[in-house]
């Protein structure tokens, strides 16, 4: 005689696991954290710190140069609102916008480890895809946010301090008042897309580790990293495959004439990166075992 075992499983009437962990929910959540405000803090007040650096050294009257006669995007951040703006960019994306990035996505799923409230969360019960799913989404959405109201800030305080006018390009010439902003924006929209590589790593070891620190640390050092092997020109060509090399890409945005091409590549080169980070991160998590 044999036995059949069925196995049964019950879902409690209402129940749908895409409502789980509403995106609401989670941005709400994050938004209540210290070390949001703190941050959004440090952004906005950047451009403050270099209006007063401007004035304390003197500034620059936009478009003297330096020593060696070349005018740099320094050169002419007094010209205009527009031009202090694309300075703050400038001086900020290659490693100060990198740690709003690293910092939300990495720590993401690490915290709730460490906090002893990943299990709970997974036994509400959240499926761990939309668990992720919901956490990426949201990190990804405070990452962009940080990376707007950086310019957004500067653009308002450039413009009261320095005025609203074209952009003075330092290869020369200027873009109309009316084109700064679009162009701004899709500096912006590059910046972000380019830091997709640290979303990715910071979000992958975020899925390892119980220690947030250490998912952040790892992917600000790793992205440093980057940027140190692309500055070795013995590389070559080989560097192209590095994100770190097509990180300034967005200046072409500042050009008379757009130009796509370094920031098509830069994008894709990005866009496979986190790809495939991001495919790790939920291939990962979901063979692995919470026990905290």
């Amino acid at each position: 005689m044999s036995a059949v075992t069925e196995t049964v499983t019950e879902v409690a009437p209402g129940y749908r696991a895409s409502r789980t962990l509403p995106l609401r929910v989670e941005a709400l959540r994050q938004w209540r954290r210290r070390r949001t405000l703190v941050m959004a803090g440090v952004l906005a007040a950047l451009p403050f710190v270099m209006i007063v650096a401007f004035a304390v050294g003197g500034g620059r009257d936009g478009g003297r140069g330096g020593g060696d006669g070349r005018i740099t995007l320094i050169d002419t951040a007094t010209a205009s609102g527009a031009n202090f703006a694309a300075t703050c960019l400038f001086v900020s994306a290659g490693f100060l916008l990198v740690v709003p990035v690293a910092l939300f996505c990495g720590d993401t799923v690490a915290s709730e480890a460490s906090w002893s409230s990943l299990r709970y969360l997974l036994a509400s019960p959240v499926p761990r895809a939309r668990l992720l799913w919901s956490k990426l989404v949201v990190a990804l959405g405070f990452s962009l946010a940080a990376m707007v109201l950086l310019p957004l800030v500067a653009l308002a305080a450039g413009t009261a301090a320095y005025g609203w006018g074209p952009l003075k390009l330092p290869t020369g010439g200027s873009l109309p008042a009316a084109d700064t902003v679009p162009r701004l924006a899709l500096v912006v929209a590059f910046v972000f897309v380019s830091q997709l590589v640290t979303a990715g790593l910071a979000f992958w070891l975020s899925t390892r580790t119980d220690a947030p620190l250490g998912a952040v640390g790892g992917a600000v050092g790793l992205t440093i990293v980057g940027n140190v092997l692309d500055a070795v020109t013995a590389l070559g060509s080989w560097r192209e495959f590095l994100p770190a090399h097509w990180q300034f890409a967005w200046a072409d945005a500042l050009q008379p004439q757009l130009e796509w091409g370094g920031m098509v590549k830069g994008t894709a080169v990005s866009v496979a990166y986190a790809l495939v980070l991001f495919a790790l991160a939920f291939r990962g998590f979901a063979r692995k075992d919470i026990v905290s």
